[in-house]
């Protein structure tokens, strides 16, 4: 198996897990939110509970959304051998990225951990739609390499809550912070250190510079 398939059938292993965490959350263990929405004190902005609920769970469902059609249509034969609809799912990953965009600009004023946090989420919120429409530019210029990395940048960042958590998690249970500092910790941890995972799975998983080609047809986004 090489190093793409494995990197791939590890990400499905992870969204797969991601995604039904996010719905046990949801659904069954904290469906109001209250444990999280309890760390979000001292703020700058007033909180509306029951409308940031709302808006956390589009937000969450459309991370979820765009995980899914990123991660189908990183599938070589998806791909290959069904152009329009990885056109199609592709054109679907960038509406769901671009709203969750949206929705993480409403809640990063009354990000839990304070103003620094609010300024990392409003960062994410450039760079992941950045990400995206370059990516978008580069497979409409015909650059099939160029594209494929600037996706896997954008990519990344659906992960970006995973990360984030397990973090948090790891340095409460390490260091016995409080959650909003170690909360805060992990989304400064978390940005740049998702970067420099896009860029190794870059490296390693496609190193020539512009991978097999099998046709002209299959060029195409």
């Amino acid at each position: 198996m090489s190093k793409s398939k494995r990197y791939y059938a590890l990400m499905l292993i992870v969204v797969i897990a991601f995604i039904l965490y996010v719905a046990y959350v949801q659904i069954i263990q904290d469906p109001q939110a209250s444990a999280f929405l309890g760390f979000k004190t001292d703020l700058n902005h007033p909180l509306n509970p029951k409308l940031w609920l709302i808006v956390m769970r589009i937000h969450a469902g459309l991370a979820c959304l765009a995980m899914i059609c990123g991660a189908v249509n990183f599938a070589d034969r998806i791909r290959i051998r069904h152009v329009k609809f990885h056109r199609f799912n592709g054109y679907l990953y960038v509406i769901f990225v671009m709203l969750v965009g949206l929705t993480s600009g409403y809640m990063a004023p009354v990000a839990t951990g304070g103003r620094s946090v609010s300024i990392a989420f409003n960062l994410l919120t450039m760079l992941w739609p950045a990400f995206t429409v370059i990516a978008v530019i580069q497979i409409r210029k015909k650059q099939m390499a160029s594209h494929r990395k600037w996706m896997v940048r954008s990519y990344a960042f659906c992960f970006t809550n995973l990360v984030v958590h397990v973090l948090t998690w790891t340095i409460r249970t390490l260091a016995g912070s409080p959650y909003p500092v170690s909360y805060r910790i992990s989304v400064f941890i978390t940005i740049p250190l998702l970067l420099l995972i896009a860029e190794l799975v870059i490296r390693t998983a496609w190193p020539g510079p512009a991978g097999p080609r099998r046709s002209a047809g299959n060029n195409k986004p």
